[in-house]
This record gives structure tokens, C-alpha cells and sequence, in this order.
């Protein structure tokens, strides 16, 4: 994707100044010449930002500005390791909500409606986006946070909340809940906008339909902002990303190579407006696609594909590269099997087994047909032979936040 006149002059910009500004990319770019740089030729031979970097930044050494002007931190959601943690200066948060605006509206969700928050607070960057855009919008907020799903559902009866928002995890163990409990017609949502992790499209048709929602994919992560740097619209053929705040490539995950658009790769984000932290050639990990042409909605904004798994999400069995989105495309494939899956890869008697475990509503004296119906479809489309085991639906752990859908015990 040919970088825009404005992206283009901001980079330059920000290129100008980021060694006086940031002891962090004083070391990075320690020996290159970035204030020289005019030509975006020029800028994709930078070297890449790493979540490893930022870690051994820890706690304020990613800060481009004084300590003074730091008026709020967030930190990655992972639970190992040194954390990331990211400054924010006032007009990052102003910018943050500003984006965020522009997702509920690209959602079609107005001042009239009531937005029931369920992603976490805190640190995490999550809640407390949502709940500022909301705000900036004019609609009602309702900042419940996850959990208690008791009174989750007694607030989106009372309330009457339009519009639901939180991960396809916690979402699909609401949709079970109302479902159980018969209410739906009860309830007045209308929309649903999903984010902080991959899920396939049968699992997203099955909420959406127990829910009566039409869901919508937002996307972000903590290092850049946070969720709200782009968002799917009325056609759901990508996600508009807001390429007026954030600069995006797709790489090749192996060579760093910059890919052409249509192919798929993993996504480098450059966050030239931001002050607290400007993260430069960002690697996200996330993998994905710039998908060309226009959209039919009529956006100007440039789309990437949903996003397909993450790098770091690869596991390597009998010498076969697996992402989670192959389980999810095979098994949106297979009637009888209704989203929710778990794959367990074991190390057993000098061989690696790889368990798939699947929910289905088929009764159990058609299952044995199905599950080697699905042995046969994982065998056709990724190359690898699986046990495949349907089991009942609600079997699978469901979760209040992110559902790791992959073990890899051989370790």
C-alpha cells in the first residue's frame, strides 16, 4: 500500500525529532540517520519494533515525552513476563476516543442507543475505550466490566441496552445463557461489536443469531492505542483501519519483506501521531491482508482481512505449520458442528497426536460418522491426521475474557 501525503509528511515529522524525544529509538536508531529520511523506499528499510523491545523498557523507558506530561498508563493483557507498558499523554487519549467515535458511528450506533460494556478495566486497555468513545459519541454507557453474567443479564433487560460489546468468548457465554433461559425476545439489542480475539464464522453466526445482534469486528491492540484503530462496517468484507492516525504494512513474517496488498502476511503498525510512545515499524504478530479496491460502503479507509491467527499462535506437527483459523475454516465447513473447538497436541510413545475436540447438537449415535467426517476435511485442508471427538455443546470451558482454543503439551 503506497503511503498517503499525510501519513507520508506526519512520518517525516515525527522521524525528525524521535531521537531527541525518545531515549528508547535514540538506542534503536542508534547509527541511521532517520531525520534524512523522505521516501516511504526509505522508511521500510527501518528496523522493526518488537514486543521484546518494550519489555526491556520497562516501566517508562518507551516515554517520547517528560514524565510530566505521562497522564495515564495501560499495559498488555499477557500474564508472563515483564509487561509492556505504554504512556499516554492527554491528546493520545483524546485521539484514542476520537477513533473510537468513529468505530461505534461506522457501526451505525447513535446518541440514542445504550452501550453495555464487558470488556475488563484497569490496565487493560479495553473497558475504558470503549466507555470513551461511547461518551464522546453521546450514547449511554453502561460500564458493567466482565463477569457476574447474573446481573449482567438483569442490566441488559433493565436498562434495556442496545448495543453489546467484549470478546466472541464472553460474548458466546452470554448468548448460551439467554438462550437457556429463553429471554432473547426479552432483550433490545440490536448490535454487537466484538474484538481481542480470532473467531470463525460459524462461531459468529451462532451468537449473532441467539443474541439477535449484527456483529461487528474491532480491532486495536495496547500498543497502539488500544482497540478502536479500526473497525468492519455494514458488509463485513474487512475491517477499515484509520489509516489518518496509524501507518500499516504487511510483512513477510519470515524475511520482513513488505508484501504486496492482496497477500497474506503479518501486520507492522507505525503510530505516527501518537505522543507518549510513537512505536515506529510495530510488529504486531497478528496476520492478516490489505484488501485492495474500494469497499462498497463508500469509506475512503483502506481494509484489512479479519484477522487469520497470530505468528506466534503457529504450532509445527509432523512438519506442518497449524494456525487456529484452520480449525476455524474447516470446521465452518462441516454441518454439525457448531463453532466452539479445542485442540489438545500430546507427545505420546515417540509420536505427536493431535486431539480435536468439537461441539456438536448431533445426537450421540451419529457422532462416529461425523467425527471421521472431520478427521477426513482437517486431513484435506491442513495435512495433518487428527482424533477427532464431537462432544456435547457447553462440554468446552467457556471464558469471561480471551479462549485459548490451543494446547501444545509436548513441552
Amino acid at each position: 500500500m503506497r503511503m498517503n501525503g499525510y501519513q507520508k509528511e506526519n512520518i517525516i515529522r515525527l522521524l525528525s525529532t524521535i531521537k531527541e524525544k525518545s531515549p528508547f529509538y535514540a538506542k534503536k536508531f542508534e547509527g541511521i540517520d532517520v531525520a534524512s529520511i523522505t521516501t516511504q523506499e526509505e522508511f521500510e528499510r527501518l528496523p522493526f519494533t518488537d514486543k521484546g523491545d518494550l519489555r526491556e523498557a520497562y516501566p517508562l523507558g518507551l516515554a517520547a515525552v517528560p514524565e510530566r506530561d505521562i497522564v495515564r498508563i495501560h499495559s498488555s493483557s499477557g500474564t508472563t513476563g515483564t509487561p509492556v507498558v505504554i504512556p499516554y499523554t492527554r491528546r493520545d487519549v483524546e485521539d484514542w476516543a476520537v477513533i473510537f467515535e468513529r468505530c461505534y458511528r461506522m457501526a451505525g450506533v447513535t446518541e440514542a442507543d445504550r452501550v453495555q460494556i464487558t470488556p475488563g478495566y484497569g490496565l487493560w486497555t479495553a473497558g475504558i475505550g470503549f466507555q470513551a468513545g461511547c461518551e464522546r459519541l453521546g450514547a449511554m454507557a453502561i460500564p458493567m466490566g466482565p463477569g457476574n453474567t447474573e446481573k449482567q443479564i438483569r442490566m441488559m433487560k433493565d436498562m434495556k441496552s442496545t448495543v453489546i460489546t467484549g470478546t466472541s468468548s464472553y460474548a458466546l457465554l452470554l448468548a448460551e445463557e439467554i438462550e437457556r433461559r429463553g429471554i432473547r425476545d426479552e432483550l433490545y439489542l440490536k448490535k454487537g461489536i466484538i474484538g481481542s480475539e480470532r473467531w470463525g464464522d460459524k462461531m459468529r453466526q451462532s451468537i449473532a443469531d441467539s443474541l439477535g445482534v449484527d456483529f461487528y469486528d474491532i480491532y486495536g491492540l495496547t500498543e497502539i492505542y488500544g482497540p478502536g484503530i479500526g473497525i468492519s462496517c455494514d458488509y463485513r468484507n474487512g475491517i477499515h483501519m484509520w489509516d489518518d492516525y496509524v501507518y500499516f504494512e504487511i510483512i513477510d513474517p519470515e524475511t520482513g519483506e513488505v508484501l504486496p496488498d492482496g497477500e497474506p502476511g503479518e501486520l507492522v503498525i507505525t503510530a505516527f501521531r501518537k505522543e507518549g510512545a510513537p512505536l515506529i515499524r510495530y510488529r504486531t504478530h497478528d496476520l492478516t491482508r490489505i484488501i485492495p479496491g474500494d469497499c462498497p460502503c463508500g469509506s475512503r479507509f483502506p481494509r484489512i482481512d479479519i484477522i487469520m491467527g497470530r505468528t506466534d499462535d503457529m504450532v509445527k506437527v509432523k512438519g506442518v505449520n497449524m494456525f487456529p483459523a484452520h480449525f476455524d475454516e474447516a470446521i465452518s465447513l462441516m454441518k454439525g458442528a457448531t463453532g466452539e473447538y479445542q485442540v489438545m497436541i500430546d507427545h505420546l510413545e515417540g509420536k505427536d497426536i493431535v486431539t480435536l475436540y468439537f461441539e456438536t447438537d448431533v445426537p450421540p449415535e451419529s457422532r462416529r460418522a461425523l467425527e471421521q467426517e472431520m478427521t477426513a476435511l482437517i486431513k484435506s485442508r491442513i495435512g495433518v491426521t487428527v482424533v477427532s471427538k464431537a462432544v456435547d455443546l457447553g462440554y468446552l470451558p467457556r471464558s469471561e475474557k480471551k479462549t485459548n482454543r490451543f494446547f501444545d503439551n509436548r513441552y
